[in-house]
């Protein structure tokens, strides 16, 4: 079969297995629809695999016209999906995390309240199908209703416990917050429609560039509206407020997707139609693109970075991580070159593997503890030996220990910005690497003091504590740690190694980076079928500089996370913090003026 053929089974594979678990779910014995929703996650990661490995060159670009309605004269009203290598990766990484996701799960999941056994891994499947679609959508309304698709199914993973009311406003303000992201990008997608009368990237794009001279203040318009859905989805500030709400209430396996691809995909959907639509003559100057890409990176870096090092509860600890690091992409996409794309696209791939390790590591935490609070499980971590290993290895690998595949991202992406983005990165690394070892410390070897009963708790809409959280395994509190919930991050953790180790794959990445970013070829590829070499650039490569960066990251994380347990657990916070605390009010209505100040900070930039 040709990749062209295979292209749309990455997307319908997963569809009908939802479908399929929903009408049989009722009927399947537990482990039966367990089984068949892990074997058709797997089939659709073998099908991208196959994609990838079969595409001609990491420069080509297979692409597949649903229905047969091919473009004429340049113009076309067909759905198209497009699967260059960046794409494939994607939908690669995506398949290959859910695998992962309901391995994890498998035989231990508590079951919903109404006993369908098919309901999560369908619900799974569906978040999978929509995300691999986004991948490849070539046209932006689709990639809009791909998009669509996975966040309303995130929102119902996200309240999966319906009994519990947390749960329930988790989703609520994840809910909100999102669907206004969603209607910003399909009103810019209209004011696009408007313009150019197409809705296919490329076909929009060239449009676009039919008329160079500089955008006017209709594609201004419509690159603000569309950046802010799906900067919303990524979680950079200040759109970020419902991604520690979701993460705190969202089973354990769910939080691995969205910390480890989901919020990714929001970085991706900004390269994708910034190189595609906006990047020519006609859209919207490079200068523009960087001074904003920039100082949102920036500022989502370090605030990530600050209310990471504040959260005693683990599974904000982590989603405040993610924000970090979304700042961190955002800053080498801004570089604008072939070279930051491919080290910011190393650096996705083995974060997602040490992101999901760390969520399963908290998540056994959670089922034998029934706690998710640092200070509370001070030292009870020390019965888990393999699992504070694990947890260890992977805020090691978070702060940028060479040879792991977030050390080579972080080195190659921040020598592509070069400057302050260097002292940045080291920064944020260390701060968040240092936060995820302090809690290692407490938990798993028991150092510092001991929580005393007046530690000073923060207010529940400050930051919730973590204690007395319901263990998410059937029948309670775990007493046995599972093999499969064990083998799960170790082998996460192995697949970011071999990001690092891998030569062809930083080959391959560095190639895909400059098709990419090739906007003529794209164009040539969807609109007429030619096939264009791209200008060449060096691939990513480890070179002695990024190491020692890396190792100072790695070394100044390991202070960090010293002095940090010398605290007492709990105690108050520095004072000027509070303002930052105060922020993140868990109020949906502060969140939504925050939505509304972040427009207008983009217009501000781009402009």
């Amino acid at each position: 079969m040709s990749v062209d053929r295979i292209l749309p089974l990455i997307v319908a594979v997963p569809l009908f297995g939802a479908a399929l678990l929903v009408g049989a779910g009722r009927r399947l014995p537990r482990s039966a629809a367990e089984v068949l929703g892990c074997l058709l996650a797997a089939a659709t990661a073998a099908l991208a695999l196959a994609a990838s490995a079969g595409t001609p060159s990491s420069t080509a670009r297979p692409l597949e016209w649903l229905g047969g309605w091919r473009p004429h004269g340049g113009a076309g009203v067909g759905i198209v999906l497009v699967g260059d290598r960046i794409g494939l990766g994607l939908a690669t990484l995506v398949s290959l995390l859910v695998v992962a996701a309901l391995a994890y799960a498998w035989r231990y999941f508590d079951e919903p309240p109404r006993r369908h056994a098919g309901s999560f891994p369908a619900l799974v499947l569906l978040f999978q199908a929509g995300m691999c679609g986004f991948a490849l959508a070539g046209d932006l309304f689709n990639a809009f209703v791909f998009f669509e698709l996975m966040g309303v199914v995130a929102y119902a993973l996200t309240g999966y416990r319906v009994e519990e009311a947390r749960a329930v406003q988790g989703a609520l303000v994840f809910g909100v917050v999102n669907s206004l992201g969603a209607y910003t990008t399909l009103f810019g997608i209209a004011l696009l429609y408007a313009r150019t009368g197409e809705l296919g990237l490329a076909q929009i794009g060239s449009a676009l560039d039919a008329h160079p001279g500089g955008p006017d203040a209709l594609v201004i318009a419509a690159f603000v509206l569309v950046a802010t859905g799906l900067l919303v989805k990524a979680a950079a500030v200040p759109f970020h407020f419902w991604l520690a709400d979701a993460h705190a209430v969202a089973p354990t396996p769910v939080c691995m997707l969205m910390s480890g691809v989901m919020v990714e995909l929001g970085v991706y959907g900004i390269a994708r139609v910034y190189w595609t639509v906006f990047a020519g003559p006609g859209g919207i100057p490079a200068p523009d693109a960087q001074r904003a890409l920039l100082a949102l990176g920036a500022l989502t870096a370090v605030l990530g970075a600050v209310m990471c090092g504040l959260q005693r509860h683990l599974k904000r600890l982590l989603a405040y991580s993610t924000v970090a690091h979304t700042g961190l992409f955002l800053i080498g996409l801004a570089v604008l070159t072939p070279e930051g794309l491919g080290g910011v696209a190393l650096y996705v791939l083995a974060h997602a593997g040490v992101k999901a390790a760390l969520f399963a590591c908290v998540g056994i935490l959670l089922d034998r503890f029934g706690s998710v609070d640092e200070p509370e499980l001070h030292g009870k971590g020390r019965e888990l030996p393999w699992v504070g290993a694990l947890f260890g290895i992977g805020g090691l690998a978070l702060a940028g220990l060479p040879p792991f595949g977030t050390a080579l991202g972080k080195a190659v992406t921040e020598e592509a910005a070069g400057g302050w983005a260097t002292a940045l990165f080291v920064t944020v690394s260390a701060a968040t690497g240092g936060a995820v070892l302090r809690a290692g410390a407490r938990v798993f070897l028991g150092l510092g003091p001991v929580a005393g009963s007046r530690a000073a708790t923060a207010d529940a809409a400050e930051e919730t504590t973590g204690k007395a959280e319901e263990p998410e395994t059937r029948g309670g509190r775990l007493i046995r740690v599972p093999g499969s919930m064990l083998a799960v991050p170790a082998v996460l953790l192995a697949g970011a190694l071999a990001v690092g180790l891998v030569p062809g794959l930083r080959t391959g990445t560095g190639q895909a980076a400059d098709a990419f970013t090739d906007q003529a070829g794209y164009l040539a590829a969807v609109l007429h079928g030619r096939t264009t070499e791209p200008a060449s650039t060096p691939p990513p490569h480890w070179s002695t500089a990024g190491v020692l960066w890396d190792l100072l990251a790695t070394a100044l994380a390991v202070g960090l996370a010293l002095l940090a347990v010398r605290r007492p657990p709990g105690a108050e916070p520095a004072r000027w913090t509070t303002p930052l605390r105060r922020l993140h009010s868990g109020h949906v209505g502060d969140y939504v003026a925050w939505f509304l100040a972040g427009i207008t900070l983009l217009g501000v930039l781009v402009v």
